[in-house]
């Protein structure tokens, strides 16, 4: 698909993109496939380059194994503007200044950010700047993910910093569209705003109230129901794995993911005597994952793979015995929705294992096998059953209520459903 000379419609999605490993990344994959179907005749991705991301120790996927963007997807990762003594704000002017040029050309365009901080904040920086100089005609939608809110908004509540809170959720509010990716994230941000204005006097809990609409992320299901069983033997023969014969972890390698709960469950249970441990991810957590297998003698049983990329994944999640992601509610994180859970349910294999934290409960409805979070206990009792106990029958029937659970997350209903929205004449709020 070329992009015409002058596009009728465009898309920009602000984020971090790949090869950034978050269900985020792929959800913006998600949303631009479908705009190419929806009559958008130039979308675009406007993230970050290469050596920010690296520099900022996300985890990422391996660079020559992320999958293309299909053709009529462009790309962008603005250089930064200034020199050093701009520290940080180099790469946010780099932004800002691509998109101040996307949005004044006159160009009917949807502006859709994911995260507030800084990708919201860029967007209304650049609408800004673009309707004073062009005949920007320019619609946005702001979408709210948990970290947003843990990581930003109720810290700086905690801690006093009322300057900082007050301009993210005004930021949020001046957006023609505010969406949140769960109930759950829609009540966290309320009662953070309520807590601020009880401290200052400010309004933001009520207009939160009224403006926020749920929007769940987008998935590819056609990646997860497009699996075949030969697919499915080649990938796990490469990883030198049997089907059903491992029991599956895959997210990102930190705190709050609750890996540490799950090794602790698999030690000593009767499932370790049957099948193996994988652990496939990255994040700040590596080391410590690998001391605590190693401490365990578990050497032998459990298998850390830091390098799956986005082709693998679907095969690796149907291939297990089990899916456990015991997630559990940290100052600086809660799940708000499990996109990764949605993944596992689309591709079908072993049951869910997960804990009913933040928004898990609405990714997975009554599909999984909930435990209590930061309870090894219970979570290696709950897998010894699934993993040893099961009936082919029992399995086949949690596969399908899963899936069938899952398919209202595919990227075609998600985006539909939103973009009936955000088409929609935009209520400016000054």
């Amino acid at each position: 698909m070329n992009i015409p000379s002058t596009p009728d419609r465009r898309l920009v999605v602000v984020v971090r993109a790949d090869p950034v490993i978050c269900g985020h990344s792929g959800e913006a994959r998600c949303l631009a496939e479908v705009a190419l179907t929806r009559g958008y005749d130039d979308v675009r991705i406007v993230t970050w380059p290469l050596d920010a991301l690296e520099a900022a120790g996300l985890p990422l996927k391996p660079l020559d194994r992320v999958l293309p963007y299909s053709p009529g997807i462009t790309v962008e990762r603005p250089d930064p503007v200034g020199d050093y003594r701009v520290p940080d704000g180099r790469y946010l002017s780099g932004l800002i200044g691509r998109l101040v040029e996307l949005f004044s050309d006159g160009v009917p365009t949807v502006a859709m950010s994911l995260y507030l901080s800084p990708h919201a904040i860029a967007v209304q920086e650049a609408v800004q700047v673009a309707r004073r100089i062009g005949p920007a005609r320019v619609t946005t939608v702001a979408e709210a993910v948990g970290s947003d809110i843990t990581n930003v908004v109720r810290e700086c509540v905690d801690t006093g910093r009322f300057g900082a809170a007050a301009h993210i959720l005004s930021v949020y509010l001046a957006a023609d569209h505010c969406v949140a990716v769960s109930e759950y994230t829609r009540d966290l941000i309320v009662a953070s705003a309520a807590t601020l204005d009880g401290m200052h006097g400010t309004t933001f809990a009520q207009q939160c109230r009224e403006r926020i609409a749920i929007s769940y992320p987008a998935v590819d299901s056609s990646s997860y129901l497009s699996l075949t069983d030969d697919g499915i033997a080649e990938t796990l023969t490469r990883r030198g794995l049997s089907r059903d014969g491992y029991v599956l972890f895959l997210s990102r390698i930190a705190s709050a993911k609750g890996v540490d709960d799950l090794i602790d469950a698999y030690a000593g249970s009767r499932s370790a005597e049957q099948v193996q441990l994988v652990l496939a991810g990255r994040g700040p957590q590596e080391d410590e994952v690998l001391a605590r297998v190693a401490a365990a003698g578990l050497g032998e049983r459990v298998r850390v793979l830091t390098n799956v990329d986005d082709a693998e994944k679907p095969a690796l999640m149907a291939g297990s015995a089990a899916f456990v992601l015991p997630t559990r509610e940290q100052p600086e994180f809660v799940e708000t929705f499990g996109i990764a859970l949605v993944e596992k349910a689309l591709a079908g294999g072993g049951p869910i294992i997960t804990c009913a934290t933040g928004g898990v409960p609405e990714a997975v409805g009554d599909t999984a096998l909930l435990v209590p979070q930061r309870d090894p206990a219970t979570l290696r009792t709950v897998l010894d059953e699934v993993v040893c106990d099961w009936t082919r029958e029992q399995r086949v029937a949690a596969e399908r209520r899963a899936r069938e659970y899952a398919l209202q997350f595919d990227r075609v209903a998600v985006f539909d459903r939103l973009f009936a929205r955000a088409e929609a004449p935009a209520v400016h709020v000054a």
